[in-house]
């Protein structure tokens, strides 16, 4: 079954931008493009961060959640990314669809009205169930944490 994701124009979008799309036939994501009120653009400095609108609110079917990503060719050219990749809109979220963008490069850069942003991945969603235990299974590996499983 292929997810329908609804979506619906804030009140100040530009309707004539593109909805987000997939370039290729492959792209796991859809280009998600800024969306400014005014039109405008948006400079960001290094290390800075700002909420880019996209324009539109969402539907997500329950069951899947909406992944944003940085664009990988975004985030090596420029130095742009998202601070808290990725970053989740849950299935019952209907507000604005903003993303948090953060310029990790050493350059401000631009990011002009209808600039492809970042990238939205529909993806299932399980909903586990916690439980305290007095033990946990035994494991190769243990309890070693960070780099612990070494090199090649």
């Amino acid at each position: 079954m292929t997810p329908e994701i609804r979506l619906m124009w804030t009140d100040e979008a530009d309707r004539s931008l593109p909805l987000p799309t997939y370039e290729s036939a492959g792209a796991a994501g859809a280009d998600l493009r800024a969306n400014f009120p005014d039109r405008g653009k948006l400079v960001l400095e290094p290390g800075a961060r700002a909420l880019v609108p996209t324009g539109f609110r969402v539907e997500i079917p329950e069951g899947f959640e909406m992944q944003v990503r940085p664009r990988s060719g975004s985030a090596l050219k420029q130095g742009l990314s998202l601070p808290n990749t990725p970053g989740t809109i849950d299935s019952d979220y209907r507000g604005p669809l903003g993303v948090i963008l953060i310029n990790l490069g050493h350059e401000p850069i631009t990011i002009n009205h209808g600039d492809r942003i970042a990238q939205a991945v529909i993806a299932p969603v399980i909903q586990a169930q916690f439980a305290v235990a007095e033990t946990l299974t035994d494991t190769e590996r243990g309890d070693g944490g960070f780099g612990s499983t070494g090199r090649g």
